[in-house]
């Protein structure tokens, strides 16, 4: 038996899928969209890397708007290789100075093992050639991300590197001592 699909944004009756959904979404954000004239450097100077979790609204919970920095988010916001990548782009191509870490509480992360990759290849045939970074200790792998971005060759900017924890159930920030 499978589950009853979402109602859609264009037809009451719930047909169409979850893509169709965020298309008549857009179709509505477009028609009232106005360009807000910057170009692809973010105003404030500042890339965020924070995990993908959906419960996170960056830029409500950062007051950002539009264009106001570069977000790079994905699975607990810890900073690997793609994550430098990201950031070097930013910094060198496209003129930030500040790096701002947020991982959280509850992360899915925590009760994940790199035994998901062999979990993975018993089911697919192959292994992962990424790692999952899966972890016990948000504030101890904060610390980590923080440490990857502040001895990385590649990035030019790293005084200004901040690591936060985003409390899920009250949204506040708290600030990680990289030292302790």
């Amino acid at each position: 038996m499978t589950a009853p699909a979402a109602p859609s944004a264009d037809s009451p009756t719930g047909t169409g899928s979850v893509t169709d959904r965020l298309l008549a979404a857009n179709r509505r954000y477009a028609a009232a969209f106005t360009d807000p004239g910057t170009d692809a450097r973010p105003v404030l100077g500042v890339a965020v890397v924070s995990c993908m979790d959906a419960r996170i609204d960056l830029h409500a919970a950062l007051g950002l708007r539009l264009g106001d920095c570069h977000t790079i988010r994905n699975a607990g916001g810890v900073v690997t290789d793609d994550t430098i990548r990201s950031l070097t782009i930013s910094q060198r191509a496209l003129g930030t100075r500040a790096v701002v870490l947020i991982h959280h509480t509850g992360c899915g992360l925590e009760s994940l093992t790199e035994d998901f990759r062999h979990e993975l290849e018993d089911e697919v045939g192959q292994r992962p050639a990424w790692a999952v970074e899966a972890f016990r200790d948000v504030d101890q792998d904060v610390r980590q991300s923080l440490q990857r971005v502040r001895t990385s060759p590649f990035l030019l900017h790293v005084d200004d590197v901040r690591g936060f924890v985003f409390d899920v159930s009250t949204g506040l920030l708290r600030e990680i001592d990289p030292r302790s």
